[in-house]
């Protein structure tokens, strides 16, 4: 029932026969390991064969590709670390948006004592006046609606004037105004345009009265 016949004991290979294959098989792995794999692999070559067939030099290369693979994997989690560290810093100096809004939200409003506004027709000019002592302080803003104009920051007592600041098309001024000598100390605005315009004026400080003088 089968198509190939059963080899006669005599055709089988003895134990000697069997002992010698397997010396020379494990002989000629030697042969090639030490030939060829290490030269190849490792850059080893006990024989010289590796660096005539130019394997040898194949093994450097791959050993130099591994050490620096090995150097790179070591650096990499202190690099990583110092990388953290720093965006962790970094972020712990920048608020975040949500925490940069409540601080602008936060920021405390400026309560005016005084506020006064004054329409000024083309041409038209007005003066608001301060009473302070010498060495007083009074903070204040003005702005211009519907244009601008020019302005003159001064002071005035019997015998006594300062001009503190003056300007040209100006829309807006703001700051702190510290007496030069006990009197009255303001501003005097006058519109140049061609409409009308409205100065609002607020102050806060160190002062006992305020008033439009014209």
């Amino acid at each position: 029932m089968y198509n190939s016949d059963t080899p006669l004991r005599a055709e089988l290979p003895s134990s000697k026969q069997l002992l010698r294959s397997t010396i020379l098989a494990g002989v000629s792995a030697v042969v090639l390991l030490v030939a060829i794999v290490l030269p190849a692999e490792y850059g080893i070559d006990p024989t010289g064969v590796g660096r005539v067939l130019r394997m040898t030099e194949m093994g450097d290369i791959k050993q130099q590709l591994a050490a620096e693979a090995a150097a790179d994997a070591a650096a990499a989690p202190s690099q990583t670390s110092e990388t953290t560290a720093g965006m962790a810093s970094a972020n712990a100096a920048q608020p975040t948006a949500p925490a940069a809004v409540a601080a602008v939200a936060a920021a405390p409003k400026i309560e005016w004592r005084d506020e006064m506004p004054v329409t000024l027709t083309p041409g038209e000019g007005t003066e608001i006046k301060l009473k302070m002592v010498q060495g007083a302080k009074a903070q204040y803003s003005w702005v211009v609606e519907g244009g601008e104009v020019n302005f003159d920051t001064h002071g005035d007592a019997p015998g006594k004037s300062i001009s503190y600041e003056k300007g040209r098309g100006v829309a807006a001024d703001e700051g702190i105004l510290e007496a030069a000598f006990t009197g009255n100390h303001g501003w005097y605005w006058r519109n140049r345009g061609q409409a009308n315009v409205k100065v609002i004026l607020r102050t806060r400080g160190d002062y006992t009265d305020i008033k439009k003088v014209m």
